[in-house]
């Protein structure tokens, strides 16, 4: 039996059916097949870059910039004897013959993708088993594949792993996790929200609609973890996920197509409210002396759900004209403020949205203007604030912008392109979770 009477209907990134009459309970992080093996492999899956382990070892520039040994090289290929190196670290990284660890190569290898198996993260406190296990197998296997001596072994742990442990995390050490170390994450249950803007964009080819999923279901499956999905707080939660960030109704699809050619902020506006009055969402209520209608809703969670919808698809229509990644904090802002205006109920997120673009804005081009949105995650100070409904709309303009950011997704996360966005469940989290259902 559904846990909750609300039910919805699932579409694609074209605007195409995947599924109907689907009660929202079964999108639920904790329940949803599709996005259980999406956490899965967030937390389970290690990018290896070779290439980038062979430059440090034959230059001697590793552990981050303006690090170099000069005059020091080992005699090794690691792209070119990528198979090799894989047979070694799968023997060393696997628990048994056939458990579930897999190693992918990319690039003709100069990439590896390792899944970690399950029974590493099931017998760790942390997700830092997955780093470490492969950072030492991919050690070990390069010494072991090279025959080098004890004095040059350090210098290719470094290239491996970077500067830890003299730093905390592996600064410039050429494993990469989706995930940041746990000591980064400021609180409770935000390991899943703190995944930058920009490597979204770019695990899913910047499609945008696939990047509002794939960031919804990081933000939300984070926002269970915090315990703010406890209770009535639940069905809040998951209409929020099914309206913004997997087109439920396809709502933010038809929004974006009505408002898309000539739309501003301002239309979007006009057509979510005229939408959530066909759907009975709201309806007018009391006049004010001067005229205004004060509009009413017997379901604020629904309400709010519609309201995330509408400010995703305001970013994409006015993100999505400039492309221009930086206007989406003034988008936050302006499209809930007019919202509220012209409706008198509360904009997304009860206010804390219109709260988090505030700052944002300062934070990413006022006097702090180094700081592109792409850089930012739903763990930092200035963009948390929201309950996982601000940070997908900044991951959307950021697959949206033509290159304005100082720091833009190419920049900083083609990586995450070339590797995890080669996973099906990564690239296309619509159809993942409509098939979880």
């Amino acid at each position: 039996m559904a846990k909750y009477k609300d039910t919805i209907d699932l579409y694609d990134d074209e605007g195409k059916l995947l599924k109907s009459g689907v009660a929202i309970d079964k999108i639920s992080p904790l329940t949803n097949a599709g996005t259980l093996k999406l956490i899965d492999l967030t937390k389970r899956t290690v990018a290896v870059n070779l290439a980038g382990i062979d430059n440090a070892i034959k230059t001697g520039a590793m552990a981050g910039k303006n690090n170099q040994i000069l005059g020091y090289k080992v005699k090794a290929d690691c792209v070119k004897d990528c198979d090799a190196l894989i047979d070694k670290i799968q023997k060393m990284v696997q628990v048994t013959d056939k458990d579930d660890t897999k190693i992918h190569k990319v690039g003709g290898g100069k990439m590896l993708l390792v899944e970690v198996p399950s029974a590493r993260l099931r017998a760790a406190a942390t997700y830092d088993a997955a780093s470490t296990a492969v950072a030492a197998a991919t050690t070990y296997a390069i010494i072991d594949q090279y025959d080098i001596g004890m004095f040059d072994a350090s210098y290719v742990k470094t290239a491996v792993w970077g500067a830890y442990p003299q730093t905390m995390d592996m600064q410039g050490g050429n494993v990469v996790s989706i995930l940041s170390i746990p000591q980064n994450n400021e609180g409770l249950g935000y390991a899943l929200r703190n995944i930058p803007a920009n490597h979204v964009a770019m695990i899913t080819h910047r499609n945008a609609m696939q990047t509002a999923a794939l960031s919804s279901t990081f933000e939300q499956a984070g926002e269970f973890e915090m315990g703010m999905a406890i209770g009535p707080f639940e069905r809040a939660q998951l209409l929020l996920y099914a309206y913004q960030g997997l087109n439920a109704n396809n709502m933010v699809y038809d929004l974006v197509k009505a408002n898309g050619k000539t739309g501003t902020i301002g239309t979007v506006v006009q057509s979510l409210v005229e939408k959530a009055i066909e759907d009975k969402v709201i309806k007018a209520g009391k006049k004010g002396k001067s005229g205004f209608i004060f509009y009413e809703t017997k379901d604020p969670m629904l309400w709010n759900a519609y309201a995330a919808a509408g400010t995703m698809a305001a970013t994409m229509v006015n993100c999505g004209a400039g492309r221009f990644a930086q206007a989406v904090s003034s988008t936050l802002l302006y499209f809930n403020d007019l919202l509220e205006h012209e409706t008198g109920l509360p904009g997304c997120d009860f206010g804390r949205v219109m709260g988090v673009a505030v700052g944002f804005s300062f934070f990413s081009h006022s006097i702090y203007g180094g700081g592109g949105p792409g850089v930012f995650n739903g763990n930092h100070v200035v963009t948390r604030h929201a309950a996982g409904v601000g940070i997908p709309c900044v991951c959307v303009a950021c697959s949206l912008d033509a290159g304005t950011q100082m720091f833009g997704p190419e920049a900083t996360s083609k990586i995450y392109q070339d590797t995890f966005g080669q996973i099906d469940e990564f690239k296309k989290p619509l159809q993942a979770v409509a098939k979880g259902v």
